[in-house]
């Protein structure tokens, strides 16, 4: 089953086409970065706008790059939330046409599960369960992950996300959008230990997160050293980076001890984090505890993990009923439900 997916829940513009749910043709995303670093993040009206004027393009570029025809498109996969509202429509109504046009389905992803499915996109993904840490620019999540398409959570951030801490750091310190690539990059040049920020484990046996208070403990820090602080940037960039591997690295491997899981994985844009990495890798090596992590280029927001993840969908409830209200519905954009119900039947039954 060859799946298009397509992803425009905030800044990024991206279409995928994918293979079974795990075989990669082509992954185009177009990025608004350059857009949005001139307001010190992202404007939504901007990126709708920016949305409609590069879904076709990049739609057609992954197709031409994927090197099939657009007959060959089995179904669409699109992220209906969560998102910036604007972005979401475009993104949405793109998909609706494009299935309604070729009578094929249209499957509704939600975008945090597209993260978690990102790791079945690599060589040698997890067995299930596992757990799985989600963190990025809006969520910071744990889940015991028990099938491609059921997904308990364990707990989440209470206040900012860790990615959104990082954003909101770099932004005290001067340091440009987006916060996490550039903070991450200046914080290999800094003393992790030169100054302590408090780490909130909230309770140590649940899995709940809280980043304002080391957000707050970094502005605190640069009010009461104004004279000299710039003199100590990386410092702090790599002391308040150190502070959050903690948190996040302890309630990761922790919540697979608790669930006696032998594998773990972690997703999201905040995944990138080279430190981010290496730490959680290093302390679930002793515990005998495998870490997954998806490719730098599948940790951002991407459309190939939207098709994957649709793929699931399918497998697990390929006929529904004609029923918009439902969260997820395989009919609802079709013109010719009988007849879409048949093509999906002859691209899941064995060759």
């Amino acid at each position: 089953m060859i799946i298009l997916g397509i992803e425009t829940s905030c800044d990024e513009t991206a279409a995928a086409i994918v293979v079974d749910g795990k075989k990669l043709l082509a992954s185009v995303v177009s990025s608004q970065i350059n857009v949005h670093k001139n307001y010190g993040g992202v404007v939504p009206e901007i990126a709708s706008r920016k949305h409609i004027e590069a879904i076709t393009y990049v739609v057609k570029d992954a197709i031409n790059s994927a090197q099939i025809k657009i007959d060959d498109i089995n179904a669409v996969a699109v992220t209906q939330g969560p998102g910036l509202i604007g972005s979401l429509l475009v993104g949405f109504s793109f998909a609706k046409a494009f299935a309604y046009a070729r009578n094929i389905p249209c499957i509704q992803v939600n975008h945090l599960e597209g993260h978690i499915n990102s790791v079945f996109l690599e060589d040698n993904p997890p067995c299930f369960p596992f757990v799985a840490l989600l963190v990025s620019g809006g969520h910071t999540n744990i889940y015991y992950v028990k099938t491609n398409t059921d997904f308990e959570l364990m707990g989440q951030t209470r206040d900012d996300a860790a990615g959104e801490a990082f954003d909101k750091v770099s932004k005290m310190l001067g340091l440009g959008y987006p916060g996490g690539a550039i903070l991450g990059q200046l914080a290999e040049k800094g003393d992790p230990y030169k100054i302590h920020f408090s780490r909130p484990y909230l309770d140590k046996d649940k899995f709940d997160f809280s980043f304002s208070g080391i957000k707050t403990a970094v502005k605190r820090y640069i009010e009461t050293n104004k004279d000299n602080y710039q003199n100590m940037i990386p410092d702090i960039a790599a002391s308040f980076q150190e502070s959050v591997i903690d948190v996040l690295s302890y309630k990761i491997i922790n919540a697979s001890i608790q669930r006696k899981c032998s594998s773990l994985a972690v997703v999201g844009g905040v995944a990138a984090n080279k430190k981010l990495r290496e730490r959680i890798i290093s302390e679930a090596k002793p515990k005998s505890i495998t870490v997954h992590i998806p490719s730098i280029s599948l940790c951002g927001d991407n459309a190939a993990m939207i098709a994957c993840t649709g793929f699931y969908k399918i497998q697990s409830t390929p006929y529904v009923d004609n029923d918009i209200n439902k969260t997820y519905n395989l009919d609802v954009f079709s013109k010719d439900t009988a007849l879409q119900k048949n093509k999906l039947r002859n691209c899941l039954s064995p060759q």
